[in-house]
């Protein structure tokens, strides 16, 4: 038997996996922008200066927007509930502190006067909703 065992493979290739997801400029975000360059430009990307690093920032408004995947912060549609079946409890506890580090990041932006708007990766599945979604984001004070 030549090369690695099996479980040190499997770990390479999910490691692999894992260095290869992106968190800038993914195709959510990429798409929400595209929606926004419609009726709302002059926003700002990945600024470090405002709490939890918004995907989008309209810094005159105080605004956010952060562009959520739906397994990574825990979203309640059929792709977020899903749990790997293996290493489960890691993956609970990965999710749990995502999600509590979104509700601080959260609590944070308030207290600062900011407003933050969440756009879940499967609200993509309908632009439409989604664009009246961000308008109505954008237009209140």
């Amino acid at each position: 038997m030549s090369g690695s065992p099996p479980d040190r493979d499997a770990r390479r290739k999910r490691s692999a996996i894992m260095r290869a997801v992106k968190s800038k400029n993914t195709s959510a975000e990429l798409a929400v922008r595209a929606l926004l360059r419609q009726f709302a430009p002059g926003y700002r990307l990945h600024r470090r200066d405002v709490p939890g690093v918004p995907d989008i920032a309209y810094l005159s408004r105080k605004k956010a927007i952060f562009v959520h995947g739906c397994f990574w912060h825990g979203h309640d549609c059929p792709r977020g509930a899903r749990i790997p079946k293996s290493n489960v409890a890691y993956w609970r506890e990965k999710i749990d502190r995502n999600r509590n580090r979104d509700a601080a990041l959260h609590a944070t932006l308030s207290l600062m006067g900011w407003r933050r708007l969440v756009v879940w990766e499967c609200e993509l599945k309908a632009p439409a909703p989604l664009s009246r979604k961000l308008r109505r984001f954008l237009a209140k004070l």
